[in-house]
């Protein structure tokens, strides 16, 4: 089977428009091989692209990318960091931080994210996948690695286009053109030579779906979503506000400094610190402000029994910084549960910052 980088499905009709009428906002979503804050990753050069291509077009980026993160944060964040920002075209990059979870999982919080994007009406979609070492031994034997087979399931599904950054690298990789060092020294994150790569299957793409249409009229077909793929999808989640916990000990609800997707963080530094609330909903996710210095807890759901959490810390972890998710479940029953915790020591440290609480109905 030969494997194809470009999947062209849907045109990018808003984007267009957006064009044609000076002013385009441009979104990202995804992990570290996204994020803006090396100013180094792929949206560097596809940004580039735009304002040298459409100069009487006043270009907004709103890159929300995270590392460390995938689809399961993605999906909270989506209203927030996107949405309300009014992006015109989105970028969506989870292939890589999703890799290595269950599939039923991601295949759960994907269409979640996909759908809250499509919902809101107002964007163009792309699906973006970059390369892990991982995949290397199904892609140079014409494989699809399941988690890009997966999320081209959805795109196929809700009609969205696709860009297989990851497989346009491998090939020059493979033509000689590009050494594989210079494209992803660590097996997975690129470098600027990588990066650009990256960013120029974008741009061949967008020459295709852009350049020769801004002067054409785009048909007003209005876009239907579909019918969910997965009826326990994310599309529901919400976040629970910090307004209804219930607090015991020394508690402050506090504005976060240490990365700016969080708005706010409750935080202890005492062991023995509890925290409860009533929530309805059949799942339940928790985000942290996690790092070297972070407490481990334990938790009660309903009249169940207590579960410990003792965190592992990579070590490129910092003290903190890390927007880290813990997933509690999504197959309760969809009623009305009490959700315990309780801060426990750690030789590690003893800060314990909650970011988020996020529930899936």
């Amino acid at each position: 089977m030969e494997l194809e980088v470009f999947k062209y499905r849907r045109s990018l009709k808003i984007t267009i428009e957006a064009i044609k009428r000076g002013k385009l906002t441009i979104g990202f979503i995804g992990g570290s091989i996204t994020d803006s804050r090396g100013r180094n990753r792929w949206p560097e050069p596809v940004t580039a692209w735009f304002v040298d291509k459409f100069p009487n077009t006043k270009i907004v980026v709103e890159n929300a990318a995270i590392g460390g993160t995938g689809s399961e944060l993605g999906v909270f964040r989506a209203k927030r960091d996107i949405i309300e920002r009014n992006c015109d075209l989105i970028f969506v990059e989870f292939a890589v931080n999703d890799n290595d979870q269950p599939a039923e999982k991601t295949m759960r919080t994907r269409e979640g994210l996909l759908r809250k994007l499509l919902a809101a009406g107002k964007s163009d979609l792309v699906l973006t996948y970059t390369f892990c070492m991982e995949m290397y031994d199904e892609m140079i034997n014409s494989k699809v690695p399941s988690t890009i087979n997966d999320f081209e399931i959805l795109a196929n599904h809700y009609d969205i286009s696709s860009v297989w950054m990851g497989l346009y690298a491998l090939d020059e990789v493979m033509r000689g053109l590009i050494r594989m060092e210079e494209w992803v020294p660590d097996g997975l994150h690129p470098d600027l030579r990588g990066s650009f790569t990256y960013g120029q299957s974008v741009i061949e793409f967008l020459e295709k779906e852009l350049v020769n249409k801004v002067t054409t009229n785009m048909s007003n077909l209005e876009y239907i979503i579909p019918r969910p793929y997965n009826a326990n999808n994310w599309e529901k989640s919400y976040l629970f506000p910090f307004s209804k916990v219930k607090l015991k000990g020394p508690w402050t609800i506090r504005r976060c400094t240490t990365i700016q997707w969080m708005d706010q963080v409750l935080d202890t530094s005492v062991s023995g610190a509890e925290l409860s609330f009533l929530f309805a909903g059949r799942g339940l996710v928790l985000g942290f402000d996690f790092g070297k210095t972070s407490a481990d807890f334990e938790y009660l759901l309903d009249d169940g029994e207590w579960v410990q959490k003792k965190w592992d810390c990579p070590d490129w972890c910092g003290n903190d910084g890390w927007y880290r998710i813990f997933y509690i479940g999504d197959d309760f029953d969809d009623i009305e549960h009490i959700f315990e915790l309780k801060v426990m020591y750690s030789s590690r440290g003893t800060n314990f910052r909650l970011a988020m609480i996020g529930v899936i109905s």
